[in-house]
């Protein structure tokens, strides 16, 4: 009886310190696992005005006449997403909403007009990243009326709109000057940063801002000509009449047309470039000064002048793609040849959509298709299988959310947007969004497109067209894809447009947007005209304008 005792002390020792051992090599394990996953690095690439008809990876009628090889290898290697729609389709507002994970009536920048300045002391993704231990970069463009006082380790970006040739930048220190072009020198910066951050122990994020290809479309040196003697495809409706009860498609001033300027957009001048080096000027005329003397001899009118200003038109826009394009490839490049690219996620995108020709257009603004939709794709090897395409409704209020869902942060419940990490890893949420909410703000402008709201779903798109006029469209998007018929009061669509208004005012009520912050932001805006005239410059005469900016810049510094 005794052996037995014994055996069984025995046995029960050896078990409970093979258990012990055991558990210290699942401790060991786990400890091991959680070192080997680490939080990945984000790059965030966001170029300003690219149209996703411009991108290669997309397809349509650009695509083999202007390729863009290193963006598609983003979407080759990663996911292309179909239906990626913006907020507020211009460039200010849309970083803002980037920002903050918030609509533009919450972050309260709500549009572009001079003086209009975000208020960095609310919430962004940068702080909160910052807290979760990442490093944290913005750099080049990202025209939000100042500089960040918090959030960013590295903050390195151009004043304003900023410059092609030889561009200003400001830094922590003040601003400064560099020669050069600024994709360039853009791109050199973000891979010296990532080269001088990258770390075993420190994730970070890169928020990277071109301001190609916004107007004035200069390419840089090694892409200017690049696509002279080129044919590039009209748009279908590049002569758009505004019939099929589209008046308020007619009301506005972009229209390549009557809006588009001979010297700065078409460069047909004998005035040299601002801003330029000798050098640069004498590359520029070389390539320009042909040019100008067919224009003269040519005495264009009309319908011909039209196609004469898109061709121009096209040519420096993809000549300015394919210096964003370049860019792209060195950094993948670099990120490959450090050994960050398996854990970096690369991401891709635009502020918001661009007019191509379409409707007759440049420009965005409107709730219509090309300005609407931006391109969105995005890298994350081991996770995203290899050219997968989506076609959730996504947004650019979904971004700051994924960048802290990536981090490991918990999201704020003030953020309005939805993390797009299930997404990316293949599992999309069976509540996801199935109608995106969109405010543009920004009349009286420029380019004379009038305030509205309104929602699209994967089949129809309701606007509100208000402020000096009470209108509404409605599209149905699977007949009608081109948005050339306005359906609304139809009486085959009485069903869907009485469900379409019923969503759109839901998600007003979601979103906290309603008629009173309307009426506010006009009252706002009509109070900023009256204290600086210089807002509603289009209006001015030359010379009142010069005077008035001189009064504006000095009173600013």
């Amino acid at each position: 009886m005794k052996l037995i005792k014994n055996a069984f002390y025995v046995i029960a020792i050896f078990l409970a310190v093979a258990s012990c051992k055991e558990n210290k090599e699942e401790s060991q394990q786990e400890i091991q696992q959680k070192e080997t996953k680490k939080r990945p690095n984000i790059v965030f690439i966001i170029s300003d005005d690219h149209a996703y008809q411009a991108i290669s990876a997309y397809g349509g009628r650009l695509a083999e006449v202007a390729p863009t090889p290193n963006i598609d290898r983003i979407a080759d290697d990663g996911m292309l997403f179909n239906h990626a729609l913006v907020t507020n389709s211009i460039c200010g507002p849309s970083r803002a909403t980037i920002m903050t994970g918030k609509y533009s009536h919450e972050n309260g920048f709500v549009d572009n007009t001079i003086g209009s300045k975000f208020d960095f002391t609310q919430q962004t993704f940068g702080e909160l990243l910052q807290e979760a231990g990442y490093k944290t970069g913005v750099l080049g463009k990202l025209h939000l009326g100042q500089t960040p006082t918090k959030g960013f380790d590295y903050i390195d970006i151009l004043p304003g709109q900023g410059s092609y040739y030889n561009p200003s930048f400001v830094n922590k220190e003040g601003q400064y000057q560099l020669e050069g072009y600024a994709t360039d020198i853009i791109t050199e910066k973000a891979i010296s940063w990532i080269d001088s951050v990258k770390s075993d122990d420190q994730p970070f994020m890169l928020f990277l801002g071109h301001k190609s290809p916004h107007r004035p479309w200069q390419p840089g040196p090694e892409e200017l000509g690049m696509y002279e003697g080129v044919e590039i495809p009209e748009p279908e409706t590049l002569f758009d009449d505004y019939s099929g009860n589209r008046k308020v498609a007619s009301l506005n001033y972009m229209s390549i047309a009557d809006a588009m300027k001979m010297d700065q957009d078409i460069k047909i001048t004998d005035k040299p470039q601002a801003g330029f080096n000798e050098a640069q000027q004498k590359m520029w005329d070389s390539i320009y000064g042909p040019i100008n003397e067919e224009f003269k001899k040519a005495n264009l009118k009309g319908d011909e002048l039209t196609r004469y200003k898109y061709q121009r038109y096209m040519r420096d826009y993809l000549a300015s793609v394919a210096g964003v394009d370049k860019s792209v490839g060195h950094v993948l490049d670099y990120l490959k040849e450090a050994g960050l690219d398996e854990n970096t996620i690369v991401i891709y995108t635009s502020d918001q959509g661009f007019y191509l020709g379409e409707h007759g257009w440049f420009d965005k603004r409107w709730m219509y298709k090309e300005s609407l939709r931006t391109p969105l794709l995005v890298k994350w090897p081991g996770v995203i299988k290899a050219g997968t395409e989506n076609n959730e409704l996504v947004s650019n209020l979904d971004f700051a959310e994924t960048f802290l869902d990536l981090a490991e942060v918990n999201i704020p419940d003030d953020m309005q947007g939805r993390s797009l990490v299930p997404v990316l890893e293949g599992n999309t949420p069976e509540d996801w969004r199935d109608a995106h909410y969109y405010h543009y703000y920004e009349h009286p402008s420029e380019h004379d497109v009038r305030r509205h709201y309104g929602i699209t779903t994967d089949k129809y798109k309701l606007i509100h067209f208000y402020y000096d006029m009470d209108v509404w469209e409605l599209y149905d998007l699977e007949k009608d894809p081109g948005e050339m018929n306005n359906v609304y009061g139809d009486s085959e669509y009485a069903e869907v447009q009485k469900e379409l208004h019923k969503k759109l005012e839901e998600l007003r009520v979601k979103y906290k947007d309603n008629d009173s912050l309307n009426q506010n932001f006009i009252e706002e805006y009509k109070e900023k005209v009256k204290k600086n005239p210089l807002i509603e410059y289009w209006k001015l005469s030359p010379e009142e304008r010069q005077r008035l900016f001189k009064e504006y810049s000095k009173n600013k510094k």
